[in-house]
């Protein structure tokens, strides 16, 4: 089991990675998903996500599509994305994933790794899934 620690991952970068690890069998676990960030604009990442989340209200919100708010299922969803999800190899190495908002108390003291592919050198031009999440309507 492998603990990867989220903080100043970009998210596309950083699950491309993980999705290649979980399809070699690889159980993987990320702390601190909450800040991990998407790069572009804070305005045009803002507006993208409110349009997914108008699509809920359209038709029967009991088909979908469904997107969370909440910022640990932001993250999956964007590893789910990067897995071939409707065969079953994919579904497998899916549920070898986990996110977690913060460090839970069983994986404190456990040794971290990042990935150093997908650190963001960026100074300006981004926004953490935390920001996102709570601009959404996220409360946790």
């Amino acid at each position: 089991m492998t603990v990867i620690d989220g903080t100043n991952l970009i998210v596309g970068r950083a699950s491309t990675k993980i999705a290649q690890r979980l399809l070699k069998g690889e159980k993987i676990q990320i702390i601190n998903s909450e800040k991990m960030v998407f790069t572009g604009t804070k305005k045009n990442l803002q507006e993208k996500y409110k349009e997914r989340l108008d699509l809920n209200e359209k038709g029967n919100p009991r088909h979908g599509p469904k997107y969370s708010r909440m910022p640990e299922r932001i993250v999956k969803r964007a590893v789910r994305g990067m897995l071939p999800w409707k065969k079953p190899t994919g579904r497998t190495a899916f549920k070898g994933f986990r996110a977690y908002i913060g460090v839970p108390e069983e994986l404190k003291d456990s040794k971290t790794e990042q990935i150093k592919l997908a650190i963001n050198k960026h100074e300006k031009g981004y926004l953490t899934v935390e920001d996102l999440s709570k601009n959404l309507g996220a409360k946790w």
